[in-house]
């Protein structure tokens, strides 16, 4: 079979997946946290691979606001730039997870149609995929206001604040609705904890 010299050909790898995690002990998967800006989803992220680390998973936080400072430093803010952000994200976690991480993606994703792509790729490729809504209310979300976010947009900023003067589809069907009645990071946390042992112990 003969390619264009501009398409790309699928190699796959000498180790598999199965091969992969079993030699080292992993159990790759995307835990996958949507919400608005200041509804806790790094602070749960970050706290939830510490406590996965300790427990000697390998675990990463794999950072929207950290990956626009490389990958996606050519990125805005605009509905279709979101998207881009969304995609590439996602495309990235799959690859972490196909290589064994459990990774924790904190990403607002305001759009259901990125967060269900971000689904399929790693469904498609039998790859677990938890979709945790941290539905901190808005109003709590402003008094936080851990970026001050919504005092620009209180002061008459046009930066597109998502739930606020942009768009923000909430979750219909995810996997966890956390922090929705003020539950505590050590509650949020565990809820999350015993799920994923759950899923990793079933492959043992």
């Amino acid at each position: 079979m003969t390619h264009s010299a501009n398409q790309p050909v699928w190699h796959e790898p000498q180790v598999g997946r199965e091969q992969l995690w079993n030699r080292h002990g992993f159990h790759g998967m995307t835990v996958w946290l949507t919400g608005l800006s200041g509804s806790g989803k790094s602070t749960i992220a970050h706290e939830l691979a510490r406590q996965l680390t300790e427990r000697g998973k390998f675990a990463y936080v794999l950072d929207a606001d950290n990956v626009r400072h490389g990958l996606n430093s050519d990125l805005g803010f605009t509905d279709d730039d979101r998207a881009e952000n969304v995609r590439r994200m996602a495309e990235v976690a799959k690859l972490f997870a196909s290589a064994g991480a459990i990774t924790i993606v904190p990403i607002i994703s305001p759009f259901a149609s990125g967060r269900q792509f971000a689904r399929l790729i790693h469904t498609s490729d039998n790859l677990e995929f938890i979709e945790v809504f941290v539905a901190t209310p808005l109003s709590e979300c402003e008094k936080r206001d851990t970026k001050g976010l919504y005092a620009q947009v209180k002061s008459g900023a046009n930066i597109g604040l998502s739930g606020v003067n942009a768009p923000y589809e909430e979750p219909t069907n995810p996997e966890f609705v956390l922090c929705k009645n003020g539950e505590s990071l050590e509650t949020c946390v565990s809820a999350l904890l015993g799920d994923i042992s759950l899923r990793t112990d079933m492959k043992r």
